[in-house]
């Protein structure tokens, strides 16, 4: 008996490792089926990403006499810029009150990717002749290698004698170090206008930042995994290239709900006076 109940374990052994062994083969075929098809995946991602370069390359060749036009047609509208930046949610506090007198000099502002759409952007102020800097055009431009680093470059801006933050200009009272609003930068992260580029980083709003023309100066080169990134670049390029003229609406309606407050206000004031009168009248005649 002693010896049967030894063979019968001996087969339940061996039945165990048949079918382990089995399981084991299934599993590995499994997987081996599971990465070809993932390997397809790959080939046909990375045929779609080419297609959607091409595209992308199209439609900026499309683009491109429009916003030429736009331009134009912006040159001819005052402080258009300007009002811009001061009506966008995020953008708003970059600027300086001496900032402010700069960009009243701004004649336009152009965003162009490279031809090879994946290898970088440039973003350019034109500016006319001002008595703050030499230079009218000042360029800030990010080129993506293919080894996974980015380099930003920008114009070193030559200040004229006695402009400039070496050279004393007068930025903020507070010091030249000013932090973004959390509450306006929280409201444009909220916002509708914002879903198209909510994957792209955005201005943090404990960053410091130095006058915006310090920006242009704020280059280096480093690879991506590490976290570079131009939040002011990725703003200007994904929300208010697109479409300035919603921004520059908001002045408007700005300005009209300002107009329609003091109008309530007015009224307010107006129906306590004649309250105070009727009770005075009342007064009167007891």
């Amino acid at each position: 008996m002693v010896a049967d109940k030894g063979k019968k374990s001996k087969v339940s052994d061996r039945i165990v490792e048949e079918d382990s062994d089995h399981i084991d083969g299934e599993l590995v075929l499994s997987i081996e089926k599971l990465q070809e098809l993932q390997d397809e995946l790959e080939k046909v991602n990375e045929e779609a990403s080419d297609k959607v370069l091409e595209l992308e390359q199209k439609y900026n060749e499309i683009r491109s006499p429009v916003y030429i036009k736009r331009n134009e047609i912006i040159k001819s509208i005052p402080d258009f810029w300007l009002t811009a930046f001061l009506s966008h949610p995020a953008l708003c506090d970059l600027l300086s009150e001496e900032d402010q007198k700069i960009f009243k000099y701004l004649g336009s502002l152009e965003v162009e990717d490279f031809k090879d759409v994946k290898s970088g952007y440039s973003i350019t102020f034109n500016f006319n002749q001002n008595p703050y800097f030499e230079d009218t055009k000042l360029t800030k431009t990010f080129m993506f290698f293919d080894e996974g680093t980015t380099k930003i470059t920008g114009t070193a801006i030559k200040w004229k004698e006695g402009m400039g933050a070496s050279n004393g200009v007068n930025h903020d009272k507070k010091g030249n170090k000013r932090p973004f609003a959390e509450e306006s930068f929280n409201s444009f992260l909220a916002s509708s206008c914002c879903m198209k580029a909510i994957d792209q980083p955005h201005l943090d709003p404990n960053r410091h930042v130095e006058y915006f023309f310090a920006w242009f100066s704020e280059t280096q080169q480093k690879d991506t995994a590490d976290g570079l990134h131009d939040e002011v670049a990725d703003i200007i390029k994904e929300d208010l290239w697109p479409n300035p003229l919603k921004y520059f609406n908001n002045a408007d309606e700005e300005e009209s709900d300002g107009d329609e407050d003091d109008d309530e206000e007015r009224g307010d004031d107006e129906d306590e006076e004649q309250e105070d009168e009727d009770e005075d009248g009342n007064e009167e005649d007891s």
